[in-house]
């Protein structure tokens, strides 16, 4: 076995921004047509107050598609099982993940660190996640561990002898990490946003799993950088999309 072939462990998320047309001038621009017609830059960003006080009121009262005339596409690595739940939103979004039946899938998998609460306490509905214990979060990662080396090892056995690799990968965890470009606007960011974040200026509670969460919140720092207006919009109207 190579190095390449040995496996890695990982227990952090990776969100790289690749590139992006969002700006607060976007949503202006988007907006003010309805009232105005076309407008120059110049135009839209000559009064501050004015500008914010629109985007506010266009998130306060759910004018939701001049949110829409933008994008960012964001480069994601995470386990198999968070772009599972990733993929459920469809409206505003647009994936290409890396293929199992095209390329030999790399052995980095996911294990909890110690800031990862791992009991669940409570019934369906009304539950929280506490510590675990040291003895708790060995076992887990002595378990996954073993678990993601086995797998691998009959991944790799079953690509010697000539199995096909779509055949292959069915051995593989849920925990193994892949990669995929993710593309978005700001309209289907937040709502995003609202449904995978825990957020203490949230009107409707949400209670996203830890793991996609922390993709969610890598996300918007990015986009905070981008379009702080509307940033701020969204928290100050409880983080409920437009």
């Amino acid at each position: 076995m190579t190095d390449a072939d040995t496996p890695r462990f990982r227990s952090d998320m990776t969100v790289e921004l690749v590139k992006h047309t969002a700006t607060d001038t976007d949503v202006l621009w988007a907006a003010r047509v309805s009232t105005a017609g076309e407008q120059s830059l110049e135009e839209l960003e000559k009064d501050p107050a004015r500008s914010k006080g629109l985007i506010n009121y266009l998130m306060r009262d759910r004018h939701g598609s001049p949110f829409e005339h933008n994008s960012m596409t964001f480069f994601i690595s995470a386990p198999l099982f968070v772009f599972r739940e990733f993929h459920r939103h469809r409206v505003g979004w647009s994936y290409n993940e890396e293929s199992g039946r095209y390329r030999r899938l790399e052995p980095v998998f996911y294990i909890p660190d110690a800031a990862r609460k791992l009991v669940q306490q409570g019934r369906p509905g009304k539950y929280e996640f506490v510590e675990g214990t040291p003895e708790q979060l060995e076992l887990v990662g002595r378990s996954m561990a073993d678990s993601y080396r086995q797998s691998y090892e009959a991944y790799q056995e079953m690509l010697a002898a000539g199995v096909a690799r779509e055949v292959a990968r069915a051995t593989l965890p849920v925990g193994l990490y892949s990669s995929m470009y993710a593309t978005c606007n700001a309209r289907s960011l937040m709502h995003f946003l609202g449904l995978r974040t825990k957020h203490e200026q949230a009107k409707v509670p949400s209670f996203p799993q830890r793991e996609i969460e922390m993709v969610a919140e890598l996300m918007e720092e990015q986009w905070t950088k981008l379009m702080p207006l509307t940033h701020e919009a969204f928290n100050t109207n409880g983080r409920v999309a437009p």
